[in-house]
């Protein structure tokens, strides 16, 4: 789940065409419309927006948090917005990368359903990052004022991740660009709409007064670490907490739901469900750049694994081949059980191994985008730790293979969400994942190189 846009970055980054897209419902399928006499007592409906180069996947934690709370499962939302990369400025046409008016577009297309499915009359959208500029393009220019009552943004960069004339001026992640100074000429929230803007103190990379996030750290980025607040809202500030956190958190949950709910949460736990039900879209990487757009004949393998030394147990759980919506479920799991998540592309000509710590509840955005062929280092193989929900800084992430402390990993801001290490090639071997305490066993494939081994930490 690499985030990364060209416009500004030359490291990894986490923020968020001509027609309107019909894009796929992702935290659970649109139920039928609710009877009458039910609509008035239920809860408003909650829409996730992802960020930059995201997909839905990343608000599962979120969910599950509502759901434990005893938010109705089939209020909540998680869009997978097309293209999810920024063009190079708001009105640059650019293969597999979007504009905020495509965004916009796809929001639209997605509240309109939400609403004639539920029959609600208004919804609440909660963003990270770009997800967050999306959100408000969409209320302030594109009508949905009249459609929402709520909205919440994190570490989203209302003004700007930079504010400089001498770079990318016209980006719409740029404070001085056109594009932010229309969004917010005159007012930052619209009338009506209560609005809620959560940022990190000091650890969000890309709300620093220099350049650490932008691949440019001795430059001065005319920014400080208030660029996610919004004149207007209730602006809450979570120390600590870097630029993903800031979103998918447990902390930026218990703002969100005691800002739409009224009330405090009732606990901060994820309570497990006695049966998991999983499903999700594959996609994959094209020219280069992360897509949202299903990927149909990927073949998913679901294997059940002794999680002590990472092997297989038995036969597969699970098999499917996506179909035009690329979706590889639904899978029943066991909540307490280990599983390696086995997916080819249509071509074969990448093969992910995916392993995550078990299930504890039902999920619909158990999403997997396929990387690149990944080029070979001599005789070895390598392992990636990702976090997709967080960044990893040395001063307060321990990351470890077998061990070992992770390379790549600096001090301070944090900035970087994987580590790589690379392992002999001679023969399948065992490797020992560890983040903060967390571990994931998994095992390599070294007599064939187009299989790539993911340890996916959940952690949020």
């Amino acid at each position: 789940m690499s985030h990364i846009f060209r416009v500004v970055i030359a490291a990894s980054a986490c923020f968020l065409a001509d027609q309107l897209f019909a894009p796929r419902v992702a935290a659970q399928r649109v139920p039928r419309r609710a009877p009458a006499a039910n609509r008035a007592a239920a809860p408003i409906p909650v829409i996730f927006v992802h960020g930059n180069g995201d997909h839905a996947g990343l608000w599962d934690n979120t969910i599950w948090r509502f759901e434990s709370n005893g938010y109705p499962r089939n209020r909540l939302f998680a869009i997978d917005l097309p293209q999810p990369t920024a063009s190079s400025t708001p009105s640059a046409r650019e293969v597999n990368r979007s504009t905020p008016e495509d965004q916009a577009a796809a929001l639209a297309a997605f509240v309109t359903r939400v609403l004639l499915r539920t029959g609600a009359s208004k919804v609440a959208l909660v963003g990270s990052s770009r997800g967050g500029l999306t959100i408000r393009y969409y209320v302030r220019f594109g009508g949905g004022a009249a459609h929402v009552s709520h909205v919440i943004t994190g570490g989203t960069p209302n003004h700007g991740v930079m504010a400089l004339t001498t770079m990318q001026p016209e980006s719409e992640f740029n404070g001085l660009s056109p594009f932010l100074r229309a969004l917010n000429k005159g007012r930052e929230v619209e009338p009506g709409v209560h609005t809620l803007a959560l940022r990190s103190d000091l650890f969000d990379k890309y709300a620093q007064p220099t350049g650490v996030g932008l691949g440019a750290p001795t430059r001065n980025s005319g920014i400080d670490e208030r660029s996610p607040a919004l004149r207007g809202a209730r602006n809450i500030v979570l120390p600590g907490t870097d630029h993903r956190e800031v979103a998918f958190g447990a902390a930026a949950f218990r703002e969100q739901y005691r800002f739409l709910t009224g009330r405090p949460a009732a606990t901060m736990e994820i309570l497990p469900e006695s049966v998991s039900v999983l499903d999700g879209m594959i996609s994959a990487n094209t020219a280069g750049q992360p897509t949202n757009t299903p990927l149909a004949g990927a073949i998913v393998t679901v294997h059940v694994l002794n999680a002590a030394t990472g092997e297989r147990v038995g036969a597969p759980a699970h098999r499917a081949v996506t179909r035009d919506d690329g979706r590889w479920g639904p899978f029943r799991a066991t909540p307490t059980t280990t599983y390696e998540f086995e997916v080819g592309a249509p071509d074969s000509s990448v093969i992910l191994h995916v392993y995550r710590a078990p299930f504890p509840r039902s999920s619909a955005v158990v999403n997997v985008r396929l990387p690149a062929p990944v080029a070979s280092r001599g005789d070895s193989v390598s392992v990636l730790i990702t976090r997709p929900r967080g960044y990893f800084s040395a001063d307060r992430d321990s990351v470890q293979f077998d061990g070992a402390p992770a390379r790549g990993i600096g001090r301070g801001v944090p900035i970087v969400d994987r580590a790589v290490a690379w392992f002999p090639a001679a023969a399948p071997r065992t490797v020992r994942a560890r983040v903060n305490g967390a571990t994931l066993v998994v095992r390599t494939h070294p007599d064939d190189r187009r299989r790539l081994v993911l340890a996916e930490f959940q952690q949020d």
